[in-house]
């Protein structure tokens, strides 16, 4: 169990809970989102596309396996705040290092338990997103709520570039023997690619090893020139944090790249590479966020349960006649992935790399290998 220390968690349209400190001590402010996956704690909170972001899970027990070090994402926590019902008193698992507690603590991540997450669900779905704070230092509610109303949104703000590489490096693991798949690996023919990390999950990359890319990792703000010189044969956008049409250096150099290498985009990478095609996005009014969303693969009728966590999302209406909508979301029927109709260009919405998640999507690696071989 945590502590008895107390926690507040206040939101701007004026709702302040009390709670019980479940991680670090501090104050933390962000957008506040929810969170629908019953698994996956740890690999979502060091998922950079969270940066800027309160995450709220919605199922009401959480931390029942601990942590294992192995399946961090990246080698930091990034979600501003944790918000949960309850903490679970005894982690469970053979693989489990320590507790989540302990590694909340670890890591620096402020976590509130004893919240009705639900009803923070219920009213963010009917309010839209609302700025948060969350404090283990401020139980003063007027304080407290004009924190939350002073939070800085991610609208507008290029995260990206925050949370991205500094410098060029090689990436060369793939999956651990252990990890399920449902894709073989790929033939020894190995294919030059250019990894943009806006945000990228390490799991993403094991992947793209795992189907026969051999990955150079760059930072957001590479230029095209930088890039085809590492002479690559594929271009690959990853995940990331915030507004997708404030990350314009990214814009810039991929409008420089669009004709000239194959190129798959996953999350911020499908809405940068959107906007590049001549397509808009906009604001969700509480966004996707969770570990079983459904998606229909129109190409081949099928529907994959996915993973998710975007706020933005890219308007069907201003897609150009050169795109083809390929996945719809069969929740609100939201744009899920599109492909160019004449160049070797697509992108979905979603996570295909599984962690967390089923592995439904895994195939899309593939499916670029086999783009960039025509």
């Amino acid at each position: 169990m945590s502590s008895e220390a107390k926690a507040w968690i206040a939101l701007e349209n004026g709702v302040v809970i009390e709670g019980r400190s479940a991680g670090a001590s501090g104050e933390k402010r962000g957008d506040v989102v929810f969170n629908t996956a019953m698994t996956g704690y740890q690999e979502i909170l060091t998922d950079p596309s969270y940066y800027g972001q309160i995450v709220t899970m919605t199922y009401p027990l959480i931390g029942n396996y601990g942590i294992a070090r192995e399946d961090d994402e990246s080698p930091k926590a990034w979600a501003e705040a944790f918000v949960i019902k309850e903490m679970s008193s005894i982690p469970s698992s053979r693989r489990a290092d320590l507790s989540l507690p302990d590694w909340l603590k670890e890591k620096g991540v402020i976590a509130i338990e004893g919240v009705d997450t639900r009803m923070v669900t219920k009213m963010l779905r009917v309010e839209g997103c609302l700025r948060g704070v969350v404090s283990t230092i401020d139980s003063d509610a007027k304080s407290l709520v004009a924190k939350a109303k002073s939070a800085p949104s991610t609208d507008g703000r290029d995260l990206a570039s925050e949370v991205s590489c500094k410098t060029p490096y090689q990436w060369n693991a793939g999956y651990d023997t252990s990890y399920p798949t449902l894709v073989e690996a790929a033939p020894r023919d190995r294919i030059r690619c250019v990894a943009f990390d806006f945000g990228a999950k390490s799991n993403i990359m094991r992947s793209l090893v795992h189907s026969g890319f051999d990955v150079t990792v760059v930072p957001s703000t590479t230029s095209a020139s930088d890039v085809l010189g590492m002479d690559p044969e594929a271009i690959f956008l990853s995940n990331g944090p915030g507004d997708p049409a404030a990350v314009k250096t990214a814009i810039a150099t991929l409008s420089n790249l669009i004709d000239k290498k194959p190129i798959f985009g996953i999350c911020l990478g499908h809405q940068i590479l959107s906007i590049v095609l001549g397509a808009k996005t906009y604001k969700l009014p509480f966004g996707h966020h969770g570990a079983n969303h459904p998606v229909r693969d129109l190409t081949t009728g099928r529907v994959e349960i996915t993973s998710q966590n975007h706020s933005f999302a890219v308007d069907p209406k201003s897609m150009g006649d050169d795109l083809e909508l390929t996945h719809i979301n069969l929740n609100d029927q939201t744009v899920e992935g599109m492909r160019h109709k004449k160049l070797p260009v697509f992108c979905v919405q979603y996570h295909p790399e599984a962690a967390p998640g089923p592995l439904d999507s895994a195939h899309l690696f593939q499916r670029f290998r086999k783009l960039v071989r025509g």
